[in-house]
């Protein structure tokens, strides 16, 4: 099979599909790879070293979607990208269709077959490829957090870890998940006093153990949400329905109630984010201000450092990708429920309900369950 690399175009974007060791793989296998020039060039992995490991470098996107059979990237397809996929070929990759309707209309229309990182499932119930970029995002949302709790970045001036004699600031942690549990690791590591809320006490039970007390754990509620946020410094949302839009945790009125200079990060602005407030921003212009509370929304945090977030995505969807290239994407989702799972868009067809259920009414489509698709 002939597997594509296209460069990333999405602002300060510079994560790669692949990497020249997972490309080195691809080869092994018998397969080729075309890689757009420069693709990696950003975080280290130069042309040179993508010709070593076997790929074909091209000039431009255009011969990548134009040759590949299987497209494998990290974010999902800009409208100009989409326009370039067509039926027959196997997109592979971030997609967030439920609070995008255009990316969602264009897709369909491509009749182009396309895989979703985020809704592919493991033995657990968990998300292997959502997981390591939820393992870097909930790391850096306390990072970014705390760089715009400083003064001089529009924040109240607090210092999370505190000094000897001035008590640390405070982090709430809504979602006790990937996102959650990491954000909480390193708030924690920063000696913030930190609280997690969450909707599952067996989850909560698992977070107690996991920190050893030194994290509160509280029941997720409304009235639990108004209280702890109206006295956080920061807060950070990472709620996830799986495919589906991203439930609103806190609404304008609770926002206004939070103090002056305190920071929200909104983890799930890919997913329409969880803060009604919330809007998607970027790692050019990261933050902005609603009712003197600090928003940072951007949609691709882990792209902030993007050589450890591609080298662990790639840990992750490497063996699925070379499933798809080996048995032919129909065969391999056929024969793995959780591969089937990640299958979002087939030859016209919705076949992930979370993304019917968000925009199906308004833009006229149904659904049609993965592998009746793939029968058809």
């Amino acid at each position: 099979m002939l597997v594509g690399v296209p460069k990333e175009i999405k602002n300060h974007e510079y994560r790669v599909g692949l990497t020249p060791a997972a490309v080195k793989e691809f080869v092994s296998h018998g397969h080729e790879v075309i890689v757009e020039t420069l693709a990696g060039d950003a975080i280290g992995f130069s042309d040179e070293m993508y010709q070593q490991a076997g790929a074909t470098i091209a000039s431009t996107a255009e011969q990548v979607f134009e040759q590949a059979e299987l497209i494998v990237k990290v974010k999902e397809p800009q409208p100009n990208e989409c326009k370039m996929l067509r039926k027959g070929q196997t997109l592979y990759t971030y997609l967030h269709l439920a609070p995008d309707p255009t990316q969602t209309e264009l897709l369909i229309a491509s009749g182009a077959t396309c895989i979703a990182y985020e809704t592919v499932t493991d033995d657990r119930g968990g998300l292997p490829l959502l997981a390591p970029m939820s393992e870097v995002a909930g790391r850096m949302s306390v990072q970014a957090g705390a760089h715009y709790l400083e003064k001089a970045h529009g924040g109240s001036g607090t210092l999370l870890g505190g000094v000897p004699g001035v008590a640390p600031g405070k982090v709430l942690v809504i979602g006790g998940g990937v996102v959650g549990t990491n954000a909480a690791k390193m708030a924690l590591g920063l000696g913030a006093d930190v609280t997690i809320l969450d909707r599952s006490l067996p989850r909560l039970r698992q977070l107690d153990d996991i920190f050893n007390g030194q994290v509160k754990t509280v029941f997720s509620t409304v009235d639990a949400i108004e209280h702890y946020s109206s006295k956080a410094d920061l807060v950070v949302g990472a709620v996830l329905i799986p495919g589906a839009a991203a439930p609103k945790l806190l609404n304008r009125e609770q926002i206004r109630a939070m103090k002056p200079g305190s920071v929200l990060v909104d983890v799930a602005i890919d997913q329409g984010g969880c803060f009604e407030t919330s809007r998607a921003t970027t790692h050019q212009d990261p933050v902005y201000v609603v009712d003197d509370v600090v928003h940072y929304c951007v949609a691709n945090m882990p792209g902030g450092v993007a050589r450890t977030s591609t080298m662990a995505l790639n840990n992750a969807t490497l063996p699925f990708g070379l499933a798809l290239a080996n048995k032919g994407p129909k065969q391999a989702m056929l024969d793995d429920p959780h591969l089937l799972n990640g299958l979002n868009v087939h030859e016209g067809k919705v076949t992930y309900k979370a993304v019917v259920d968000a925009l199906g009414a308004q833009l006229g489509f149904g659904y049609t369950p993965a592998k009746e698709a793939l029968a058809g």
